[in-house]
């Protein structure tokens, strides 16, 4: 009777936790979707202030060259010149495709392009563009046309590997040049948010072509057409290195990439990024390198435009900022670039945050430079963004509202589902 009598205290005991956590998981979820309700009411209406900005800079590494942008409309006609000169093919890949006058430029630009004669083949992510008009996202033979579906897992539910998102941003052109970086595709791009895009020729252009191609050949099932087939290069650029995160194949190199560097740092490391989520172990690099006597600076917006994601990534502010790790707030406009430089040295740009869903979750890529003038010119364009932040004190971050603490401490718990 007795061993009865604590088996069941034991499964209410049991059945009183699952409950309580239920509660709070759902009590969390409530706040986020609170919060994120009233910042998108209080936006309605607000244009971001204007900021500094840096003029499109080109380095040459090798056979090739490098061009950096730090305005969305240079950015924009650059590619369109691009896909207006194709010869032979065009291979477009977006996270998201906004249906407005430059998502319709970029449109018809395909369409030009396929009316000559030139193969065509256009990626998008079907969940980040739920909002754009069905209209839009109907494309006309001949260009080739993949959607990753809202729900790529099919009754392979249990399957991890197909939760991934489609977050790249890349353009390839005839072989010859290819543009990759934080852009996505829309008005509001050019002109509001401070973005960073790379343009890249020469021998570097090969790896982002094979990765456009193999995310169609993986994902095309039959309905898009035949496979992207490539040929290996001639030869190769050392110093230019493509990551990619490949959640079907489980694969998730950017990480390392940022680990490896910022472990080698002995002078600077100097982070922009949009969304700034990292794990603890990432964290613990990046203090130990402060504590080492490194520069380490973090630049983030000062509100970005997801407020939940604003509010789960400051759990960490306070042990950095403690460790000697500068952070600065980009004042007045949402920074959107995911971008590092190191030592003088090495840098990369590419589409991934320091965040759980784009360090092991989504489909992803970012290039990295080893090379003493693509450094320099890194560090330019961070000068030029300071220009416009803030930095935040351990005072500030000390003197921060009781219910803002309250509301970091409680939303903590779901910083790994971001």
């Amino acid at each position: 009777m007795h061993a009865v009598g604590r088996s069941g205290r034991s499964l209410n005991v049991r059945s009183a936790v699952r409950r309580a956590l239920l509660v709070t998981f759902g009590l969390q979820l409530a706040l986020a979707v609170g919060l994120t309700l009233v910042d998108s009411y209080r936006r309605r209406g607000k244009k971001p202030k204007p900021f500094p900005t840096s003029p499109p800079s080109e380095v040459r590494i090798g056979g090739g060259t490098v061009t950096s942008y730090a305005y969305g409309a240079d950015l924009y006609e650059d590619m369109l010149a691009a896909i207006d000169g194709a010869q032979q093919q065009v291979l477009l890949e977006s996270y998201i495709w906004k249906g407005d006058d430059t998502g319709e430029r970029f449109k018809q630009a395909l369409y030009d392009a396929a009316a000559r004669g030139v193969e065509v083949y256009a990626i998008f992510d079907g969940f980040a563009n739920l909002v754009v008009s069905p209209r839009f996202k109907r494309f006309r033979p001949p260009v080739r046309v993949l959607k990753y579906p809202v729900y790529a897992a099919g009754l392979r539910f249990f399957d991890l590997r197909r939760y991934g998102r489609d977050h790249r941003k890349i353009l390839v052109v005839d072989d010859e040049v290819a543009f990759v970086g934080g852009y996505n595709i829309g008005s509001a791009y050019a002109t509001e948010w401070r973005d960073t895009h790379v343009r890249i020729t020469g021998p570097g252009v090969f790896d982002l072509k094979r990765t456009v191609a193999d995310m169609w050949n993986l994902n095309r099932r039959g309905r898009t057409g035949g496979p992207l087939l490539l040929e290996a290069p001639a030869d190769w650029e050392p110093r230019i290195r493509v990551h990619r995160n490949v959640p079907r194949h489980w694969m998730f190199p950017i990480r390392a990439m940022y680990l490896e560097a910022i472990t080698r740092a002995t002078r600077n490391i100097w982070l922009t990024q949009a969304y700034f989520i990292p794990d603890a172990d990432f964290v613990g690099a990046l203090e130990a390198a402060a504590r080492r006597g490194v520069d380490v600076r973090v630049l983030v917006p000062e509100k970005s435009n997801h407020i939940v994601a604003d509010w789960i990534s400051q759990g960490y502010y306070g042990e950095m900022l403690e460790a000697g790790i500068k952070i600065h707030r980009f004042r007045g406009a949402m920074v959107h670039a995911k971008t590092a430089t190191i030592d003088g040295a090495w840098s990369t740009v590419g589409t991934a945050n320091i965040d759980r869903l784009s360090m092991s979750g989504n489909y992803e890529v970012n290039v990295e430079f080893i090379d003493p003038a693509m450094a320099e010119q890194m560090e330019r364009i961070f000068r030029t963004d300071l220009e416009n932040c803030s930095q935040l004190t351990p005072e500030d971050w000390g003197a921060r509202g009781s219910h803002k603490k309250a509301a970091e401490l409680f939303l903590a718990p779901l910083r790994p589902l971001l």
